[in-house]
């Protein structure tokens, strides 16, 4: 169970703080039912509520900067989606997306930049629906990140770029071999 004041990561409501756990006087909602009231970060003034006893709840604690540090370092070694029907893409991209796994993100943000190298070599532009789901993505895993290690989610992609080829060259130095 969520303490009141704890920040979670909650579906594609992204990071959210825990106001409070009650239950709820709105239309539709179970009375003896008690329910977190989440206030998303990323939208002001707006509440989300789900109950507490939820189990399939896209929910989990914010990682932590010790957490974000290590997924950094484990990078490389995650695979990319393997999509082997065209036609079930987006399928995939919204249940890695929905999961609330900042591994499964990693590996769709992944697939997706290599599918944009691909198509640009091919002279073709990204579609849309990769486009969409590029900055979806982008945004659940750069917000977390910025958030824990109190950078701004526009320095994210930069800072990640920087701290994988500081870990390459670091590699490189210790080994003498290129990569």
């Amino acid at each position: 169970m969520f303490q009141i004041g704890e920040y979670i990561v909650y579906g594609r409501s992204g990071i959210c703080q825990i106001e409070d756990i009650t239950h709820l006087e709105i239309a539709g909602a179970d009375e003896k039912r008690l329910y977190y009231v989440l206030v998303p970060l990323n939208i002001k003034g707006n509440r989300v509520y789900f109950p507490v006893d939820k189990k399939d709840a896209n929910a989990r604690k914010v990682i932590t900067r010790q957490e974000a540090m290590a997924l950094l370092d484990e990078i490389p070694k995650i695979q990319e989606i393997g999509v082997s029907n065209e036609k079930l893409r987006e399928e995939s991209y919204k249940q890695a997306l929905n999961s609330c796994d900042y591994r499964q993100w990693v590996a769709v943000l992944k697939t997706l930049h290599q599918r944009r190298r691909v198509r640009t070599a091919q002279g073709k532009k990204m579609g849309a629906t990769d486009e969409r789901y590029l900055k979806m993505t982008e945004d659940a895993l750069y917000s977390e990140l910025a958030f824990v290690m109190g950078k701004k989610k526009a320095e994210m992609a930069p800072f990640i770029i920087r701290y994988m080829n500081e870990k390459e060259n670091t590699k490189t130095e210790k080994t003498g071999v290129l990569p």
